[in-house]
């Protein structure tokens, strides 16, 4: 009897032990940076919350559009929040008065699709709101809205039947320049005041023009008065403009598909004192992206995400200033192995960078190309946005959140105390009311070649550490894109509700991800599903060894690349009792002829369909389906052009062909992403229900 009780007693201390967590070893010279001790964390030990249900999953705010005034008393910001009553989003735009320490809300009908912009005084924020015009009704017409922060009113300036699709204030308030869109036909010659080529001619009939404006504001006491002047047309289409004050010129991208039908986006400039002086900055093959000022106003930053040579022999994100006296290009943060998500003109030169680093996204800086960048300690977990300025009371604000800490808005007096930072916004209260997964960085060896692969565990709440759980891997897509330390629920992201749903949740950060340097992103290319799919089930199979998840309950699923890979994973073993394939591929040559995103099939799959062949079969699921076990749920947006839901047809077809149990669920109007938020909550409810029938074992 005593003999029982001892053992018994061990017993119950290695459980508990099981449950304590542990520390990682660093890897890398920049796993430090991972090491910083959150302060948020305000999980209680004793108080048991209730765990996140579906609907409350999905009513969660983000936020975007962080910027000052120029006086620095003043934050802007946009939230987007679900809008069941319109099956839309609602997008609304707040101001934060940073003395008061008061928010007030600006309008809850926003365009998303235009950045709201301060006058230069700091007295006015230009933006558009959501307008549909009145079909035959020649009074109809669309408008920019002036919101004035000392009346907190807004005026409306009628500007035509045209949408904007980009404005921006010039040197003072008196004037606004913006950009709508045309098609124009090309028929013959005298259609053509462009100069266009007869093989250009022939190839496309029709031609995207922009037309630039300016609005002259004219203020009579309380009273508005507005005139509109055409400016330039050009025929490209402008995504992105800037107004630079010391040379009167307007600096733009300009995207044309001349000839080749391939995008091509560069950066040009007009001269407003010479409007017949349209002049091409940058003559790349590449998109740039992101333009920003530097505050001395004489250089333009942007970013370009780059195939960096002919060969296409890897891919990155990077960031550039473009000196607009002598024309010379500089490369930013060019010693950074991660990923550049966002940056921002530091006010007294240089920039601040958002950085990822495997799992985290840190807040860089570097005062201009030739020096070091600067790590700034703070919490952990993913910064989506900042903004700078002079106000010694909140000089930086920020959008944070972790996978155990929802997003909200932050101000800190100096960019040295970020770990001191309050936060000014509380619109995600509800979920630190809710027991959330803990989680955990979970790494594993491909055993092929050894590479070592990074995941994220989510536990199901109150189980953190236990063992034999049910496992479903949950695949991001990309695959230059990464699994992160945040809380950003969707029906894409949804981590937080399986895991809330009784599942530890892998996110494995396969070859290809961002954020680990460019030797392991680039050595996805010539076997992308492959090389991709063995990383993951190498992962499986290392939980499985560490006695973590149950060998006889495991499930598979993602959208776009980790769609793709859901097919794929589904035909390389039998051991998932259920995927989730979510717009993915299985035919790879059919894929890259209806996508708009064909030119990243080259990198890929080491060239084109007819140069690399055998990559491309030996690649697709659909020559590999005999295999195929495991019953599969696929959904699809009817108008996806990024990957066409023939791809799901084919897939469903081919399963069902083979009796494999199959369901297909398409997305009516929707795209590669879900607009409407009950089609993303009919989706994840599916997919539930789909994981509880075929997931779970059963004797």
């Amino acid at each position: 009897m005593l003999t029982l009780k001892i053992i018994l007693y061990f017993t119950i201390i290695l459980n508990l032990s099981l449950c304590l967590p542990t520390k990682n070893k660093a890897n890398s010279k920049f796993d430090k940076y991972s090491n910083d001790k959150p302060v948020r964390d305000k999980r209680s030990t004793v108080e048991t919350k209730p765990k996140v249900t579906l609907d409350e999953f999905f009513d969660y705010t983000t936020f975007s559009h962080l910027s000052f005034s120029s006086t620095g008393q003043h934050l802007l910001f946009q939230t987007t929040r679900p809008s069941w009553n319109t099956s839309s989003y609602a997008n609304d735009l707040w101001i934060y008065d940073i003395q008061t320490q008061n928010k007030t809300l600006i309008t809850n009908n926003l365009n998303p699709y235009v950045t709201s912009c301060w006058s230069p005084s700091g007295s006015y924020i230009a933006l558009l709101k959501y307008e549909k015009l009145i079909t035959n009704d020649s009074y109809s017409q669309y408008h920019i809205y002036l919101y004035s922060v000392d009346s907190n009113e807004i005026t409306s300036i009628p500007i035509g039947k045209s949408l904007p699709s980009v404005l921006v204030w010039s040197h003072n308030d008196s004037f606004i320049y913006f950009v709508t869109n045309d098609l124009v036909q090309l028929n013959n010659t005298s259609d053509n005041p462009y100069n266009f080529t007869n093989e250009f001619k022939k190839i496309q009939q029709q031609v995207k023009t922009n037309t630039i404006f300016r609005i002259d504001i004219i203020w009579n006491n309380d009273t508005l008065s507005t005139t509109k002047n055409i400016i330039k047309v050009v025929p490209f289409s402008i995504s992105e403009l800037l107004y630079v004050p010391y040379e009167e010129k307007l600096i733009f991208t300009g995207l044309s598909y001349i000839l080749s039908g391939t995008p091509n986006i560069d950066i040009y400039s007009l001269d407003l004192n010479n409007l017949s002086s349209l002049t091409r900055l940058t003559h790349n093959k590449i998109p740039e992206k992101h333009l920003q000022l530097s505050t001395d106003g004489k250089n333009v930053l942007f970013t370009v995400f780059v195939l960096l040579d002919e060969d296409n022999n890897s891919a990155t994100q990077t960031l550039y200033s473009l000196n607009l006296t002598n024309k010379q290009v500089s490369r930013f943060a060019e010693d950074f192995d991660g990923n550049i998500v966002k940056y921002i003109p530091k006010l007294d030169g240089g920039v601040y960078i958002l950085g990822q680093w495997k799992t985290n996204v840190h807040i860089y800086s570097q005062q201009s190309p030739t020096e070091d960048e600067v790590y700034h300690p703070g919490f952990q977990g993913t910064y989506r946005s900042i903004a700078a300025s002079l106000n010694p009371n909140c000089s930086l604000a920020f959008v944070h959140s972790s996978t155990e800490w929802p997003m909200e808005v932050y101000c800190v007096d100096d960019i040295n105390n970020l770990l001191l930072a309050k936060q000014i916004t509380n619109e995600n209260k509800l979920f630190t009311e809710r027991s959330l997964p803990q989680t955990q960085i979970y790494n594993w060896t491909n055993q092929d070649d050894h590479r070592v692969i990074e995941g994220i565990l989510h536990y199901p709440p109150e189980q953190f550490r236990w063992k034999n759980l049910p496992l479903l891997v949950l695949i991001h897509g990309g695959p230059t894109s990464a699994s992160l330390n945040e809380l950003y629920p969707n029906c894409i992201n949804w981590a937080l509700l399986a895991a809330s749903h009784g599942w530890l949740v892998l996110e494995p950060n396969y070859r290809g991800s961002t954020g680990y340097g460019e030797e392991f992103r680039s050595e996805l290319r010539g076997r992308p599903l492959s090389l991709a799919g063995k990383d993951i089930l190498s992962g499986v199979d290392q939980l499985i060894k560490d006695r973590i998840v149950n060998p006889y309950e495991l499930a598979v699923g993602g959208c776009s690349f980790g769609g793709s890979l859901t097919n794929w994973l589904i035909t390389q073993t039998k051991r998932f009792n259920a995927a989730l394939s979510c717009s993915g591929q299985v035919e790879h040559v059919s894929s890259w002829g209806l996508t708009d995103a064909h030119e990243f099939y080259k990198y890929l799959f080491n060239g084109l369909p007819w140069e690399t062949p055998h990559i491309y079969q030996n690649e697709a699921p659909i020559y590999q389906l005999d295999r195929v076990r495991t019953p599969t749920l696929i959904s699809t947006g009817e108008k996806d052009t990024r990957v066409s839901p023939s791809q799901s047809y084919i897939l469903q077809r081919g399963l069902y062909t083979r009796g494999i149990n199959v369901k297909l669920l398409v997305f009516p109007n929707e795209g590669h992403t879900l607009y409407n938020p009950w089609n993303s909550k009919m989706k994840i409810q599916e997919e539930l229900k789909w994981l509880e029938k075929y997931g779970r074992y059963k004797n």
